[in-house]
């Protein structure tokens, strides 16, 4: 059973007023849920202090991925523990808060675990996960699992809209030219050129825009560095956007396990009568596996000198093969 968020909220807080707050929860649920947002109502509740500002609390301590392959490393873990095995700074609760933390390298996780089984006196350790499937069994035997669902659909870019109509291209066609998974690989790097000409345009006009403004009285030294700027600025949201759309068509897969645990479709619903259809088809260890290439194609794009069109193709012809189009 999910929850929409304020009714979690209330339900934690009813637990907290009764001295039955458990020491580890696992706040599960699609993007656009409100996972993040119940973190730090009930953080701020319980802490006497804003929602805003809950998360920045000399007694919340969070980590979150910050690679550039996006995993949790064991030296933000063990950062994070520390933390929290000192005192409180305002005398009451502690909290610490682990967002994404399917992204918990093997090393990092079972690190953690220690501190999970036995957590400092008065600390609560939220863990926060669209997708739960991919964390540790011994980690998630040790959190109680607190499911939140969309009330609504979140709204989407252009190109995750984009990306939904191409899997919905894929899965409705019967065509073999549109049933080879080497189609969508291809459908879905022409969506990600076109993500990046977006972007750059974008940033482009924003950077002349400056230009043009202090051009005549600024240092052409800093010029030359706010065009640095632009340009990094440039890839870190080209890259946000790739990262997001890989992690809609992991949304996927996790949705075809859970319809195959008999359980409702929540991450990527607008293909729910797809995932429907795929866990029907195939076993829970065939999908599985498909989730988990998805993961590792996410790895590999995140490591320096991969050849993107390569590692595309390999893992969506990996997750989605011929015999998935119906």
């Amino acid at each position: 059973m999910s929850f929409a968020a304020p009714e979690a909220l209330r339900l934690l807080l009813q637990a907290h007023a009764q001295d039955r707050l458990a020491h580890a929860y696992l706040i599960t649920g699609p993007e656009g849920s409100g996972k993040r947002q119940l973190a730090a109502e009930l953080c701020g509740r319980i802490l006497g202090c804003p929602p805003e500002t809950a998360l920045s609390h000399v007694d919340v301590h969070t980590i979150a991925p910050e690679s550039k392959s996006r995993r949790l490393l064991i030296e933000q873990v063990r950062e994070l523990e520390q933390k929290v095995r000192m005192r409180s700074m305002s005398g009451g609760k502690k909290f610490a808060i682990i967002h994404d933390a399917d992204r918990l390298m093997p090393q990092a996780a079972n690190a953690f675990l220690k501190t999970l089984e036995e957590p400092p006196a008065e600390t609560h350790i939220l863990l926060i996960s669209a997708h739960p499937s991919q964390l540790l069994e011994t980690i998630l035997s040790r959190c109680v699992e607190v499911p939140v669902r969309l009330t609504t659909i979140a709204a989407r870019t252009a190109s995750q809209v984009a990306l939904i109509e191409l899997l919905d291209r894929f899965f409705a066609t019967k065509k073999p030219e549109l049933s080879s998974g080497l189609w969508l690989a291809q459908q879905v790097y022409a969506l990600l050129g076109h993500t990046k000409e977006t972007v750059q345009d974008l940033l482009e006009a924003e950077a002349k825009a400056e230009e043009k403004q202090y051009k005549q009285t600024a240092d052409p030294k800093w010029l030359a560095q706010r065009e640095e700027i632009y340009s990094a600025r440039t890839e870190a949201a080209y890259l946000l956007e790739r990262s997001r759309l890989l992690e809609m068509l992991e949304s996927f897969w996790t949705d075809v396990l859970l319809v195959q645990r008999e359980q409702p479709a929540r991450h990527l619903i607008e293909c729910a009568r797809h995932a429907a259809t795929v866990a029907a088809a195939l076993s829970p260890a065939d999908a599985l596996n498909r989730v988990q290439s998805i993961t590792r194609l996410r790895e590999h794009l995140g490591m320096s000198g991969v050849n993107e069109p390569l590692a595309l193709e390999y893992g969506i012809l990996e997750a989605f093969a011929p015999a998935l189009a119906s």
